[in-house]
């Protein structure tokens, strides 16, 4: 056998471990990365989530951000306990349908930046969660120093959603993600017309794992009767 033909299954298993489908860019992907639930966004994560870091979900109110919280926390329910450390503006039965296990979901109300800060450091140092969302409180960057050290060591994926990450918090976090309302799906036409879902456009602002710039468009659709948003992917 000679030296080139030796060297082919070393290549192919370099290969199988590299995506190369995130804007034409080749990234390490992720092994032990966080699902977010849709394999468009996962591809754009090389994986998803990496777990051990801080992640930012970044958007104004509107932009569809706790539409993929709830898909985060639906794909680590479904093997462990997730957390959430919730400033009121959670309503877990809409979690619920959008395929959040509440039994396996910790939901923890905080009020103040420095209340937010404790509750997820309690959460970090106890090692039992997979996912920890929380809001993007503008706290010092010994503060988001101390839980990026913790999420490193307890293997989760620390998630604060917010505006825009200031810029401790963004110097800290490991992945960055901006999300926007990119079009709204109407069924029928006239006055009567309903909402049928919308298309929330993402892109990974950083990546320390891999290719920042990726973008992908998720589907969120929305069942007739219900107002809260259940998520599907979109097939591109």
């Amino acid at each position: 056998m000679d030296a080139a033909a030796a060297e082919r299954p070393s290549f192919a298993a370099l290969k199988a471990g590299l995506d190369v489908r995130a804007g034409g860019r080749i990234v390490a992907a992720v092994s032990d990365a966080l699902s977010t639930g849709f394999p468009e966004f996962d591809r754009a994560l090389a994986g998803g989530f990496p777990r051990g870091t801080i992640a930012t979900l970044e958007g104004p109110p509107t932009s569809g951000r706790t539409a993929i919280l709830a898909s985060v926390l639906a794909q680590a329910t479904r093997s462990g306990p997730a957390a959430v450390v919730d400033d009121g503006t959670l309503y877990p039965p809409d979690l619920q349908r959008a395929g959040v296990c509440l039994e396996r979901l910790l939901v923890i109300n905080a009020q103040t930046p420095v209340a937010v800060a404790r509750c997820a450091d309690i959460l970090l140092r106890s090692r039992a969660f997979a996912v920890i969302a929380m809001p993007a409180a503008s706290l010092r960057a010994t503060v988001w120093s101390r839980l990026g050290a913790l999420a490193h060591k307890a293997g989760a994926v620390l998630l604060p959603l917010g505006a825009v990450a200031a810029t401790e918090l963004a110097y800290f976090a490991s992945t960055r993600v901006r999300c926007a309302i990119d079009r709204v799906v109407w069924s029928g036409s006239g006055v009567l017309c309903e909402l049928q879902g919308y298309e929330v456009l993402v892109h990974v602002l950083k990546h320390r794992r891999a290719a920042p710039g990726a973008t992908a468009r998720l589907g969120i659709g929305v069942t007739p009767g219900q107002p809260q948003p259940l998520l599907r992917a979109v097939n591109q």
